[in-house]
């Protein structure tokens, strides 16, 4: 019997390089996973926008010292300028909200203005009609959900003729901006319709105050104007995203922004999922609108949009389909609204310097989102 001797195992391979169609999440992180990061590229995309509003403010021919004092004292420096620029976040989150909606569904609603602006008519209308006496249990309920009904009834036309008639809702709801900016416009303008009482040639062509049961109530106490709309568009944000990502309505909208042909085949109803995403957007949007008219003044008055409903399409853009993102969004763009305001009275550069920071914002995150993609394909 002779005996045998052990083998030594074989020397381990060295590791082989991945291959081009590797997983990436089986990949060790680089520098240029890490520059493609969202965070990254808001992160520098808010830097570069940054450096050219101290241009923009040297160019006023303003210290950037100053002018930066005085922008945060416009965000942060008083319990008003919080409640105000919390105020503006709740109603850029809620037409985000929306347009995040739409946009699972494979829709654009770029028509937030004029959803707004009916939303704001139909909730001045009926908190007019209602008694002086209305308690605020009833009142703000009522104009709430005529603020929601008539943004929903606008986006609604949008909507038929979409999944009807197959035009672009980009179109329709774009157009359909002009017309609820004149509709508000008429309104406050005819006696007949919406407008106070002339007493005088200086009486201003706008409504009359809502009554006290029909004003949203604060919840800032008296030196802070933030009302119950910054919770409601909590509320809303919360529950919108667990219903996209925990429930089969979620799953099915997405099913249908993916392929509305193969969701069809498998038996979705493609047309109500389009149609009714667009109908909730506009809903939204028109429930911004009430909260508008339903904060002081209290009066719906040309040009109380403020183009809320176009920043609000900007958020949600820049959100990419995640609720957290329209939530930190909504509070920036917010912020800096009232901020700006501050800016130009405090240290004589023009509030449009903020408006002009934000397009920048957005235009560095577009072009780097759209450089990223390009490189990416480029190398798969």
């Amino acid at each position: 019997m002779t005996a045998t001797t052990p083998t030594s195992p074989p020397p381990p391979s060295p590791p082989s390089p991945p291959s081009a169609g590797a997983r990436p999440w089986l990949l060790p992180p680089s520098l240029s996973d890490l520059a493609r990061h969202p965070v990254t590229v808001a992160v520098l995309a808010a830097l570069g926008a940054f450096g050219v509003g101290v241009l923009l403010v040297v160019a006023a021919g303003a210290d950037p010292a100053t002018a930066w004092a005085a922008l945060d004292e416009g965000m942060f420096g008083s319990a008003y300028a919080v409640g105000s620029s919390l105020n503006s976040a709740a109603v850029l989150a809620l037409i985000a909200t929306g347009f995040t909606v739409a946009h699972r569904a494979g829709l654009v609603n770029v028509g937030g203005e004029g959803q707004l602006c009916a939303g704001g008519t139909a909730a001045a209308a009926v908190g007019l009609a209602l008694p002086g006496s209305v308690p605020g249990a009833v009142g703000v309920p009522l104009v709430l959900v005529a603020g929601f009904l008539g943004g929903a009834a606008w986006a609604g036309v949008a909507a038929w003729l979409t999944v009807r008639r197959g035009t672009s809702e980009v179109i329709t709801t774009l157009l359909l901006n002009f017309v609820g900016v004149g509709l508000v416009a008429v309104c406050v303008h005819e006696e007949g319709l919406l407008r106070q009482p002339v007493t005088s040639s200086e009486t201003l062509p706008q409504s009359a105050p809502l009554p006290a049961g029909a004003q949203l109530p604060l919840i800032g106490g008296p030196e802070s104007p933030a009302t119950v709309v910054v919770v409601i568009a909590a509320v809303l944000a919360v529950g919108v995203g667990l219903v996209l990502r925990h429930t089969g309505t979620g799953v099915r909208l997405g099913a249908v922004g993916h392929s509305p042909a193969a969701s069809a085949r498998l038996g979705l109803p493609v047309a109500r999922l389009k149609g009714g995403s667009l109908v909730f957007a506009g809903g939204l949007a028109g429930l911004a609108g009430a909260a508008l008219v339903a904060t002081a003044p209290y009066v719906l008055a040309e040009n109380f949009s403020s183009g809320y409903g176009f920043s609000g399409l900007v958020v949600g853009l820049l959100a990419r389909g995640s609720l957290t993102a329209v939530a930190a969004a909504s509070l920036l763009f917010g912020f800096l609204t009232s901020g700006g305001i501050n800016l130009q009275l405090a240290a004589q550069v023009p509030a449009q310097t903020v408006q002009i920071v934000q397009s920048l914002l957005v235009l560095f995150i577009a072009a780097a989102m759209l450089i990223t993609h390009r490189r990416t394909r480029s190398t798969a």
